[in-house]
């Protein structure tokens, strides 16, 4: 009995303690095991792309397709440059990327870079150059039309818009004429009706002094005075600046400087009434202004009045004072008329 009770008692306290061993053909449970947390893999934080196109002279180039490849994707993005030249790429993964610039008429452009998460990139202005073939496309064209061009961008200039200022050339690039296109310019000067409004201030000046006193008063009076100094026009327009550039290959055109001191341009511009750039491109003595002007005096000696002809003193008188026009005429040019000369800064094609 003594046995039988402690045996009882270590079954209850086995009980008690909830350590009692399986019933025969049971199987244990197994402990329950916690689940892993979930773990949070970092997505990268896209950024922008921007940028400006430009071309060699800092003007905006608008319309210029832009692509944009980015490293270890298989697409990429493309764009347009708006009318500002600006372009843009939104939402872009971070990382190594390469812009690749298109637009017609320049050669192809790159720019790459590195693009950090949730950075606004900006993109050093891209500066476009000229493509090779349009260059060459240009050089194409003769001499004869370059020159024909130039020429008629000069017989649009006009000093506040409708005075004649035909024989100056502003471009950079001068092409020498042909003798025909000095004729032209030559023919559209005198014929020019604000030709005919100066002849005839002055005539008027002439008649309120009684200049060339042997033509008279009145009508017929400021007619003949009229006639001779249009006469002496045409005859130095056309000698001067046609007949004896044509022979001695000469440009009679005033070529504007616009740079250096005001002495440095000064002294050209006087100079320029003795000297003149031949057909060859290089400067050599006026002929065609000094005899042009002694010719034009000459011939005046026909038709002025008999008491007003002083022969040979008429003649080189006229040339001094032909020759002084053309040095105060090249000074005013020189600081004064582009300023007042429509079409003055229009730059005509290049050979």
């Amino acid at each position: 009995m003594a046995l039988q009770f402690k045996l009882g008692l270590i079954v209850l306290a086995l009980a008690t303690a909830g350590l009692t061993s399986p019933c025969i053909g049971q199987t244990p449970q197994p402990l329950p095991v916690p689940s892993p947390e979930p773990q949070h893999v970092p997505v990268p934080v896209s950024g922008s792309i921007n940028g400006t196109i430009v071309d060699q002279s800092g003007a905006v180039v608008a319309g210029a397709p832009v692509k944009l490849t980015i490293a270890n994707q298989s697409r990429s993005l493309e764009a347009l440059s708006a009318d500002d030249g600006q372009f843009s790429f939104a939402n872009v993964p971070p990382g190594a990327f390469l812009l690749t610039i298109t637009a017609a008429g320049f050669a192809t452009q790159t720019s790459s870079g590195i693009l950090l998460p949730g950075e606004i990139h900006v993109v050093p202005q891209i500066a476009l150059a000229v493509a090779a073939n349009i260059t060459d496309v240009q050089v194409s064209l003769s001499r004869v039309e370059v020159a024909e061009a130039q020429v008629k961008d000069e017989e649009k200039q006009r000093v506040l818009g409708f005075i004649p200022n035909f024989y100056v050339t502003y471009d950079p690039h001068p092409v020498a004429l042909t003798s025909k296109q000095k004729f032209e310019l030559a023919w559209r000067t005198t014929i020019d009706p604000v030709t005919f409004a100066i002849v005839g201030g002055i005539a008027g000046v002439q008649q309120a002094q009684n200049a060339f006193s042997g033509y008279g008063q009145g009508t017929e009076g400021y007619a003949k005075r009229f006639g001779s100094t249009y006469a002496n026009l045409v005859a130095g327009t056309f000698i001067g600046s046609a007949i004896l550039p044509s022979l001695l290959k000469q440009d009679p055109r005033y070529f504007y400087k616009g740079t250096g001191s005001t002495r440095s341009r000064s002294l050209y511009a006087i100079a320029n009434a003795v000297v003149c750039k031949g057909d060859n491109g290089r400067w050599q003595v006026n002929y065609s202004n000094i005899l042009g002007s002694l010719a034009a005096g000459a011939i005046s000696n026909l038709y002025y009045p008999a008491q007003n002809r002083n022969g040979a003193a008429l003649t080189f008188e006229n040339a001094a004072i032909g020759i002084g026009a053309t040095a105060a005429a090249n000074l005013v040019e020189e600081f004064l008329m582009r300023k007042l000369t429509s079409n003055a800064n229009r730059e005509s094609a290049k050979p």
